[in-house]
């Protein structure tokens, strides 16, 4: 039986492509911290919002494009709104 073909969306992957750059910056951000102990609280926080994006990568990547993809999107911009609000960055 042949794969089924990937239901692409181009609006889903420009949210996908800024939400990879906005990671990026954070990390980039997160990286210039001097104190180290700053420095590793940062990341363990943005650990999991690293693994929601991941999540939603990975998904697209596999799959498409289907009923799931909206609620990781969801689940993502409300991780890394809150941890935006929680740590200055």
């Amino acid at each position: 039986m042949p794969k089924k073909r990937r239901k692409l969306d181009k609006n889903f992957e420009r949210i996908i492509y800024s939400a990879k750059k906005r990671i990026e910056l954070i990390l980039a951000k997160i990286y210039d911290i001097n104190d180290e102990d700053i420095q590793k609280e940062y990341m363990s926080a943005f650990g999991e919002v690293v693994n929601l994006f991941e999540s939603l990568s990975g998904d697209y990547d596999e799959i498409g494009f289907n009923e799931n993809s909206e609620l990781l999107n969801k689940k993502f911009q409300d991780g890394i709104a809150k941890f935006e609000s929680e740590y200055e960055i």
